[in-house]
């Protein structure tokens, strides 16, 4: 048998072989690895662990005197008897007994001028009061003698025993001691009169309270020189300014066109803009017949039914005017928010209360309206509330607060 020829069999190294190539895998687990990252995110948004955008308000404190409002109106607290206590004298103030916020009495002395002139006067006034009745006593004594005398130069000439003219000297004599005595009570008179002046002219320099009531300003100070009108240099007209805190009133502007919504002893609350949590009964006392052209407004007072130590004098004001008085009942706050906050879950009403950034689902008992919101219990004021919570919100879900 011949051999094998094996001279034609070799090995091209060139060639590429024509088995298809593998890829890698790598791109496979990529691809596998979105997926399921894309489902789970899905899944987590489903059940609800993203966050969500929304609105949120705040739990206020509501009072239920709103539902009785018929018109609010702004004004201020006016003491009806009001004085700056000023001297008719002008002086030098030697003497001031109070200070702002001081309590005084009717007729209690506030301040003193320096009076020493008038007090000289005064004291010369009263020594001619006594000079005066001295002369009278005198004048008195010599009307005694000249009687006597007149009665027995009477007997004397029924005897003849002096003449005519004896007598008549006599009677004249008599007549003038009661001419005399008739003008030293007149100038008793004037001399009382003359001391009453100057007894004026002392207590004019003596500042006294006209009624009760409470020092609101000091306007001098001891050696400051005061004249009644103020009108000279360096000089002060008024020493302090008084007001009765029994006439507080407030004084609101209210537009004509509502005048149709107020009437005399209608009921009133008060709210003071320095103690937002209080609120005073008030009644409308008067009106004032004037109408302000240039605001079409009309000037309405409403007094005070409650009497509070910390309403002060020329305090902002809100008035607003009732249909009728408020009850007891109804003058205490309640915790109130926008019923748009409230929704059912399950037949329960719940708020989302947002908390460290979380929703938390929490139960209300919602009640009466009062104005736009609604009484809620189970919240405190100043808690913060998703307004119009979606159906998809969860209890402790992220939540981001929109800004309005």
């Amino acid at each position: 048998m011949a051999a094998p020829d094996i001279s034609k069999l070799k090995i091209e190294r060139g060639a590429t072989p024509s088995a298809p190539l593998r890829r890698p895998r790598r791109w496979k687990w990529l691809a596998i690895g979105a997926v399921v990252l894309a489902v789970a995110g899905a899944l987590v948004a489903r059940v609800g662990g993203g966050k969500a955008d929304v609105d949120i308000v705040t739990v206020a404190q509501a009072w239920p005197s709103q539902n009785y409002t018929l018109l609010n109106a702004t004004g201020y607290v006016v003491a009806q008897r009001k004085a700056a206590l000023s001297s008719k004298a002008t002086g030098r103030l030697e003497w001031l007994g109070v200070l702002e916020g001081s309590r005084v009495k009717k007729d209690e002395v506030v301040a003193r001028l320096e009076n020493r002139d008038v007090s000289a006067t005064l004291g010369q006034a009263e020594a001619n009061v006594k000079l005066a009745q001295a002369n009278l006593l005198q004048g008195e004594a010599e009307l005694a003698d000249a009687r006597n005398a007149w009665q027995r130069a009477q007997d004397l000439l029924q005897q003849k025993f002096i003449a005519a003219a004896a007598y008549d000297s006599a009677l004249a004599r008599y007549n003038k001691a009661k001419a005399a005595i008739s003008a030293q009570r007149a100038a008793i008179t004037a001399a009382q009169a003359n001391a009453r002046a100057a007894q004026v002219a002392v207590d004019q320099t003596v500042i006294r309270a006209p009624f009760d009531g409470v020092i609101l300003t000091k306007n001098a100070n001891v050696g400051d020189n005061i004249t009644p009108f103020s009108s000279a240099a360096d000089s002060k007209g008024a020493v302090v300014t008084i007001a009765d805190m029994g006439t507080l009133e407030v004084e609101a502007d209210v537009s004509e066109s509502s005048l149709s919504k107020i009437r005399i002893d209608q009921p009133a609350e008060i709210q003071l803009d320095a103690f937002p949590e209080l609120r005073l009964s008030g009644t409308v006392s008067r009106m004032v017949p004037t109408v302000d052209r240039s605001k079409a407004t009309l000037l309405v007072k409403v007094r005070f039914n409650d009497r509070d130590p910390r309403v002060l004098p020329d305090m902002s004001a809100k008035v607003a005017f009732l249909s009728k008085a408020v009850p007891p009942e109804d003058r205490i706050p309640v915790t109130a928010v926008q019923p748009a906050a409230i929704v059912q879950r399950e037949g329960k009403s719940v708020v989302f209360v947002v908390t460290d950034d979380k929703a938390r689902l929490m139960p209300v008992m919602a009640g009466r309206k009062v104005g736009e919101l609604v009484e809620v219990r189970g919240l405190k004021p100043g808690d913060k509330v998703v307004l119009k919570p979606s159906d998809k919100l969860q209890n402790g879900q992220p939540v981001a607060v929109t800004k309005k």
